[in-house]
C-alpha cells in the first residue's frame, strides 16, 4: 500500500536532532516559555518575514486569540462580521463563532479553491469587519486583490495560513500579508510538530503585545492578569521539534512540489480534474487534491491499485449537525468540491516508483 502520508518515514530523517532537541529540552528542566520557544518565535518570523511570531497551543487557538485581542483592543465588537470561505474546514469557522462574531460564508473560486474576491465584495455589508481567507490545500489565497479590498472597505484580515507555511507571491510569504495570520503545525502540515502546535505572525506592535498575554491565562506577568485569557502556550518541547524541522522545510516543500509537476504533466483522464494555481511558488501542496463526479468509485479504483487517500473534506461547514441553523442553505460551489474532491499522496519521502503508480492508476480509471 502507498501510504498517503508517512509520518514516521518523515521524522525519521531526522531523528538524531530531534532527539538532541527533545534531550536538551529535558536537560534544561524549563519546560514552558522558554529558550526553545524564543528561539523558535524568531526563526519562524523571520521565515515568514513578520516582525512577531507567538507561539500557541494549536491552530484553532492561533485564529479564536487573534479574533479575541482585536475585541479585547477594540478593533471588533460582539456581532460583527468575518467573511469566510464556505468551503473551509470547520476550524475557521469555529474561530469566529467561539469569540461571538458572525461568520458570513463566501464561495470560492472553483478552480483554486479558494475564496473569490468577487464574492467577497458582494457579501460585504455594514457590519463586515474582517476577511479571513484560507490558503486551502496550500494554495495562497489571491491576497493582492484581498487587500486591496480590504484596504477599500477599511477590514482587517485574518489569514488562516494553516496549510501554506512558506508559500508565496513575488516573495512575500503566507502570514505576512494580513494584518495577523494564524498557522497550524499539527504532525502532518507541512511544518508538523510531533503533537499539536500552533503559531500567530504579525506586523503589529500592539497586537502581539496583547497575544503574549491572552496566551498566557490574560497575563503579562504571572498572578496579574488583565484580560480574561487562555492556557495556550506553544510548550517547550514542541518548539524544539519544529526549530529543527523548520530549517529543511523548504528542502521538502521543493520536493512536494516537483510531484505536483509530475501529477499535473503526467495524469492524463478526462474524467480527472486536476488543481490549478496562480502562481507556482504560492502553492506548497499540504495536500495534491483532485476532483471526480463519481469520486467514490475512484477512490476504490485505487484503494484497488494499492494507493491510499483521503478526502478534504467530505462534508461542507453549512452541512454539519454544529451549525444546523445553515443546513437549508445553498452553497453550490462548495457543495460541488466538497462532493467531488480526493486527495492522492504527496509528501517529501514519497519516491519516483510511488509516483509513477499513483499517476498509472489516475490515468487508468474508468466509470
Amino acid at each position: 500500500m502507498i501510504p498517503f502520508l508517512d509520518l514516521k518515514t518523515i521524522n525519521a530523517q531526522y531523528r538524531d536532532e530531534l532527539i538532541d532537541a527533545c534531550t536538551r529540552v529535558i536537560d534544561s528542566g524549563w519546560y514552558i516559555n522558554g529558550k526553545e520557544l524564543t528561539q523558535f518565535e524568531s526563526g519562524f518570523a523571520k521565515y515568514c518575514g513578520t516582525q512577531f511570531t507567538i507561539g500557541v497551543a494549536n491552530g484553532l487557538d492561533a485564529l479564536i486569540l487573534v479574533l479575541r485581542a482585536w475585541l479585547e483592543m477594540g478593533k471588533l465588537c460582539k456581532g460583527d462580521e468575518v467573511l469566510v470561505p464556505s468551503n473551509t474546514y470547520i476550524a475557521s469557522i469555529l474561530a469566529i463563532s467561539a469569540n461571538g462574531l458572525v461568520p458570513v460564508l463566501v464561495e470560492p473560486d472553483i478552480d483554486t479553491y479558494n475564496i473569490c474576491p468577487k464574492n467577497i465584495v458582494n457579501k460585504i455589508t455594514q457590519k463586515t469587519k474582517v476577511i479571513l481567507p484560507v490558503h486551502l490545500y496550500g494554495q495562497l489565497a489571491n491576497m493582492p486583490e484581498i487587500m486591496a479590498i480590504a484596504k477599500q472597505h477599511n477590514l482587517l484580515v485574518l489569514e488562516d495560513a494553516a496549510q501554506a507555511h512558506g508559500a508565496h507571491i513575488n516573495g512575500r510569504k503566507a502570514g505576512n500579508w494580513g494584518d495577523a495570520a494564524g498557522f497550524s503545525f499539527y504532525p502532518g502540515k507541512n511544518l508538523g510538530a510531533l503533537g499539536d502546535a500552533g503559531a500567530i505572525t504579525t506586523n503589529d506592535p500592539e497586537l502581539a503585545e496583547t497575544l503574549m498575554a491572552l496566551r498566557n491565562y490574560g497575563a503579562h506577568e504571572k498572578y496579574k492578569n488583565i484580560f480574561q485569557g487562555l492556557n495556550s502556550r506553544l510548550d517547550e518541547i514542541q518548539a524544539a521539534m519544529l526549530s529543527v524541522k523548520l530549517a529543511y522545510l523548504d528542502q521538502e516543500t521543493t520536493i512536494r512540489q516537483q510531484i505536483a509537476k509530475q501529477y499535473l504533466a503526467e495524469i492524463n483522464n478526462p474524467l480527472i480534474t486536476l488543481p490549478k494555481y496562480i502562481n507556482e511558488t504560492a502553492h506548497v501542496f499540504h495536500v495534491f487534491t483532485v476532483r471526480c463526479q463519481n469520486r467514490n468509485a475512484l477512490q476504490k479504483h485505487l484503494e484497488s491499485h494499492g494507493i491510499q487517500t483521503l478526502i478534504h473534506y467530505p462534508i461542507p461547514p453549512h452541512k454539519q449537525q454544529a451549525y444546523k441553523e445553515w443546513n437549508e442553505f445553498s452553497y453550490p460551489v462548495s457543495e460541488k468540491i466538497h462532493a467531488e474532491i480526493l486527495s492522492i499522496p504527496i509528501s517529501p519521502v514519497i519516491n519516483k516508483e510511488q509516483v509513477c503508480a499513483v499517476v498509472k492508476a489516475c490515468s487508468l480509471y474508468m466509470v
